[in-house]
């Protein structure tokens, strides 16, 4: 990158959501930093905008669709001749990456995983077969071809630290290619912190997140039909709040005003729920990456209970802030002490404010990416030279994929005409 900025491409899985997911808050943070860096920056996606999308343009940024197996592609980029080419999630990879080396070769690629794809994937095959052990799940199709877009591209994001571990110590992927980079999250700001909602101001439980993702509706199942119960139990005023975007029609099922279950679908202002009650609760018993509601319950002074999964890359050695718990009966027993405990509960908000700063400051992180951009971009030839294994691969990807996405185009050629 440049010192004057860089003209930069992102290829969008989905047009970012912020609203909606962790996913789209994770794309806005990236956008952000090259905005910040003063980059010209182009954002395209082979998917359709919505209502929720993000407002690109007012950030400044050129928004187009694009095509899969389309030469148009070609025709675009070779104009466009970016320096940074970002590929949101592996998926986006496989499509466009070979279009990316053969029109521009020497643009830096960038792979933002989101998260581990093929880890979720092991993690929910284990949990449904009743498993403990993921390993035999681990090297899957997924993985495989994940792993060979790590490969390929010459810098992936990694989300999280166990991610990265994961990756280098279990696959052996060279650390040169990986750059673990988490949320990044203006610090806050202790007189904003004074305003926030306190104990007694708040009531209730909440939990967030969008329907789309079998995590976040598996853990709402898992509320409903067994911790519930047990917090109802001890506190029968309690009301458990469900926000999500996209809700199901079974989510929307589980509705129960007589048993304090409330499903309220999507929430316009995450922050304004979440400050509205006491506890934040996320029990997760499969996924990868971080998760979003649990990082901004704590931007909100709201502690929370939730799962070793749930949790899995957010404090590292650092308290959590709220409890840690695995099992159903331990899960109950913490909410109902945090709820009732105020004492407990603010040192627990406090512990949150501590621990945002210490990992994900903004200013840090962005700081810290922006350089080993420069860096790469200063030294691609001899990065590439030290990566055999991933041009090996864009090599046999280049003479496999291009052939399927010519033979492709051809025949939409016929098909239109």
């Amino acid at each position: 990158m440049s010192e004057n900025g860089s003209k930069v491409l992102i290829i969008g899985f989905v047009w970012p959501e912020p609203g909606s997911s962790a996913a789209g808050k994770r794309m806005v943070q990236l956008i952000d930093t090259f905005v910040y860096e003063g980059c010209d920056i182009t954002f395209v996606s082979t998917a359709r905008m919505n209502e929720r999308s993000e407002n690109l343009t007012e950030k400044g940024i050129s928004c187009r669709s694009v095509k899969v197996n389309d030469e148009s592609f070609d025709h675009f980029i070779r104009k466009l001749n970016p320096e940074i080419v970002l590929f949101d999630r592996f998926m986006t990879e496989e499509q466009f990456g070979w279009r990316v080396q053969t029109t521009c070769p020497d643009a830096l690629r960038i792979l933002d995983t989101e998260d581990l794809h093929f880890l979720r994937y092991a993690r929910e095959r284990a949990f449904k077969e009743g498993r403990d052990r993921i390993q035999d799940y681990l090297v899957s199709d997924i993985a495989k071809r994940e792993i060979a877009s790590i490969y390929r591209s010459d810098l992936s994001l990694i989300i999280s630290e166990s991610e990265m571990y994961l990756l280098k110590d279990y696959f052996r992927v060279n650390d040169e290619i990986l750059f673990y980079l988490p949320f990044m999250i203006e610090e806050p700001d202790h007189s904003n912190t004074l305003e926030l909602p306190s104990f007694s101001q708040r009531n209730g439980f909440m939990t967030i997140g969008n329907f789309r993702h079998k995590p976040n509706l598996d853990a709402v199942l898992f509320l409903k039909e067994e911790i519930w119960p047990g917090i109802r139990r001890n506190l029968p005023d309690a009301k458990m709040n469900v926000y999500g975007a996209y809700p199901t029609q079974q989510v929307s099922e589980w509705h129960n005003p007589d048993d304090g279950f409330l499903v309220h679908g999507r929430a316009e202002s995450a922050y304004h729920v979440m400050q509205k009650h006491r506890i934040c609760l996320a029990p997760i018993r499969f996924g990868a990456g971080l998760k979003g509601k649990l990082v901004e319950a704590m931007l909100n002074g709201t502690p929370s209970v939730t799962t070793t999964m749930g949790a899995e890359g957010i404090c590292g050695s650092m308290k959590w802030p709220g409890f840690l718990a695995d099992s159903t009966d331990k899960i109950i027993s913490s909410a109902v002490r945090l709820y009732t405990d105020e004492s407990l509960w603010e040192k627990s908000r406090d512990q949150g404010f501590t621990l945002l700063s210490e990992r994900f400051s903004k200013e840090k992180n962005q700081r810290k990416f922006i350089s080993v951009i420069r860096r790469l971009g200063n030294e691609l030839q001899h990065h590439r030279r030290h990566n055999f294994t991933g041009a090996m691969l864009m090599h046999h990807t280049m003479a496999s994929t291009r052939f399927m996405g010519r033979w492709i185009e051809e025949k939409n050629k016929k098909k239109d005409t």
